[in-house]
């Protein structure tokens, strides 16, 4: 007798065009005590049928139907049910079907190396609210996130280098800097410079703009922040 009362089961659906796995995975839920299996489809459109039934609490699905891709019924139930926890079966392994299943609203992938026991096991774990996943797909989804972290740094670093591109110096405003870091007056600077001391302090204003700073320090600081100094 059943410990469990009607209430209580994870009422499972499935779509899957197997007729092997169908009679197999059938069997591991007849042996669950904890588990109803309230539909089985073998098709893309008997999936989407079954949509207009009972609502299941977890929705098994294969990608490879013989009328049209799982995916369709995967993004019609997270619409349809949106309390049911969706998770596909199936021997597709690339990164699109990965990523076109989970974008659509699945919860859990896996690949049908797993025996209908060890998916009954996982289907626990998907109801519970984990989200189980091959470590094959596992390792792809890390990939994947990596990549995409990597590819937003590099699209930040180099927004912000084009927001703020890079100070150009005037080679005798270089000069003036170079002075100014070695601890020299605007009167010595004038006299190394053979120019005036007006022109000296024309080059340092023209610094302070392009550095956006105000002081000799913070010059000094933000040259060597950017690379314009040597020392």
């Amino acid at each position: 007798m059943n410990r469990y009362s009607s209430s209580s089961l994870i009422r499972v659906a499935l779509v899957e065009d197997d007729v092997h796995f169908q009679n197999a995975f059938m069997e591991a839920i007849q042996d669950a005590p904890d588990m109803l299996l309230l539909d089985v489809a073998g098709t893309r459109a008997e999936g989407l049928r079954v949509l207009e039934k009972m609502q299941a609490d977890v929705l098994l699905v294969d990608l490879g139907l013989p009328d049209g891709s799982g995916i369709d019924v995967i993004r019609a139930s997270h619409a349809k049910w949106p309390g049911c926890s969706i998770m596909v079966s199936t021997t597709f392994g690339d990164e699109m079907h990965v990523m076109q299943s989970i974008e659509a609203g699945a919860s859990g992938y896996l690949l049908k190396d797993s025996a209908p026991e060890r998916i009954v096991f996982e289907i626990r774990s998907l109801y519970a609210g984990g989200s189980p996943i091959s470590p094959l797909i596992a390792r792809q989804i890390l990939t994947r996130f990596k990549s995409s972290e990597r590819s937003a740094a590099t699209f930040v670093e180099r927004r912000r280098q084009s927001e703020n591109p890079p100070v150009t110096l005037s080679p005798r405003e270089r000069e003036v800097l170079e002075y100014i870091t070695k601890g020299f007056t605007s009167d010595e600077i004038a006299g190394l410079m053979s120019v005036s001391r007006h022109t000296v302090l024309t080059f340092v204003r023209r610094i302070y703009a392009k550095l956006e700073v105000k002081s000799k320090t913070e010059a000094i600081f933000e040259a060597r922040n950017q690379g314009l100094l040597d020392v």
